[in-house]
Parts: C-alpha cells; sequence; structure tokens
C-alpha cells in the first residue's frame, strides 16, 4: 500500500527534477528513479507529472493551515492574508528551483500554464480559508481568482529576489492586497446597490399594483 513517505518523495524528486531541466524533458521513469521507486509503483501513486503537482500543492496547503498564528486571529483581514501568503513563500523556499523551472516552461506551454492556474486557483480558496475570509459566495470565487493574480505578481518578485529577508516581495505583496482589498470593497458596494434590483427581478416576483378597483360605474 502506498504511503505517505513514498508520495513525498516523489514530489521531491518531480520538484528537484524541475530546478535541473526543462518541464518538457521530464520523464515518469526518471521521476521513478529519483525517488527511489519501480516505474510500477509511481503509477500506483500517480496518474501523471500534473498529479504530483497537485499533491505538491496539496501538501504546502495543509502545511500552511497547520501553522497558523492563533494570535492573527483579531488581526484585520489584510493582515491575516499576508501572513498566510508569507507563510506559503516561505515553506516554498526550498523549492525555489524547482518552482522558477515550471514559471519558465509554463510561458511556453498553454497546456502546463491552464494546469498550473487551476492548481493555483484550489490553493488560493484554502490560502483564503487560512486566513478566515470567505470564499464559497460568488464574491468568495472573485476573491480567490484575484487572490491568484496578486500571488503571480508576488511570486515573480519572491523569484527574483535573493534578500532572505524578502523586502521586495513583502513590499509587492502589502501593494497587491491593498489594491485587491480597494476593488473588493467597491465590488461589494456595487452588489450591494444592485441587490434590490435582482431580487425584484426574479422568477415568481411580480412588483406590487393597486388592486382591481373594477368597471367604474357612473352615478347617474
Amino acid at each position: 500500500m502506498a504511503t505517505d513517505q513514498e508520495k513525498q518523495q516523489v514530489v521531491e524528486a518531480l520538484m528537484a527534477l524541475a530546478g535541473e531541466r526543462p518541464w518538457d524533458r521530464i520523464t515518469l521513469p526518471e521521476i521513478a528513479a529519483r525517488a527511489g521507486i519501480g516505474l510500477a509503483e509511481l503509477r500506483g501513486l500517480f496518474s501523471g507529472r500534473i498529479a504530483i503537482l497537485e499533491a505538491f500543492a496539496a501538501s504546502i496547503d495543509a502545511k500552511v493551515i497547520e501553522g497558523a498564528d492563533p494570535q492573527m486571529a483579531g488581526e484585520p483581514g489584510r493582515d491575516r492574508l499576508f501572513d498566510v501568503v508569507m507563510r506559503r513563500l516561505d515553506l516554498l523556499a526550498p523549492y525555489k528551483a524547482g518552482i522558477a523551472g515550471l514559471a519558465r516552461a509554463a510561458r511556453g506551454d498553454p497546456g502546463l500554464a491552464l494546469h498550473l492556474a487551476r492548481i493555483g486557483l484550489v490553493s488560493q480558496h484554502w490560502m483564503l480559508a487560512a486566513a478566515g475570509i470567505e470564499n464559497t459566495s460568488t464574491l468568495g470565487r472573485l476573491k480567490a481568482k484575484g487572490l491568484g493574480l496578486a500571488y503571480a505578481d508576488v511570486l515573480k518578485v519572491w523569484l527574483d529576489e535573493d534578500d532572505p529577508g524578502l523586502p521586495r516581495t513583502m513590499k509587492a505583496l502589502d501593494r497587491s492586497l491593498e489594491r485587491g482589498e480597494k476593488a473588493i470593497d467597491k465590488l461589494e458596494r456595487a452588489c450591494a446597490r444592485v441587490a434590490p434590483f435582482v431580487r425584484a427581478c426574479r422568477p415568481g416576483k411580480r412588483p406590487q399594483s393597486e388592486p382591481d378597483a373594477g368597471p367604474q360605474v357612473d352615478a347617474a
């Protein structure tokens, strides 16, 4: 039976290879060999390379959630989200070379780019949840997409920064979250303004009118 340790070995193998060579040159037999397992065992663990990337993202998600700081619970949502994203980047630091390799590959591989965007969107939902921010409504889903765009911009800065204190990354993240917060505030106000009209236009809802008084009869 597959163990979590074996799965993690495969994840580590793929991320190491992603930092060493182009994505399109990484083969399943190579991944299995680097992980120290047979190809048949690898097939029993994962359906392919994208599934391994999904497992990598899920493992990082879980570690971010497990590492939540209880003292942040009373802080504003923007501060909580800042803490969550920085915690994620700290966890990604050992895999920086692999992530850089994936980013380079995605620029020339639309299929990979779409897979990474899909995987990233799932992670953004979990990051919002870890920050205690609602993400299940239509507005919540927009928040996740917005966070994904902001995170992609911040990730570029992070990949280019060598300072262990990450001052440029933190500055970029703070700016992105500020812009996102303003955009969400505007959207929430707009939704509040149109909500009464939307409710009035729902099927089965008819505007109230004065009751029919019947035919008018002249009093002769």
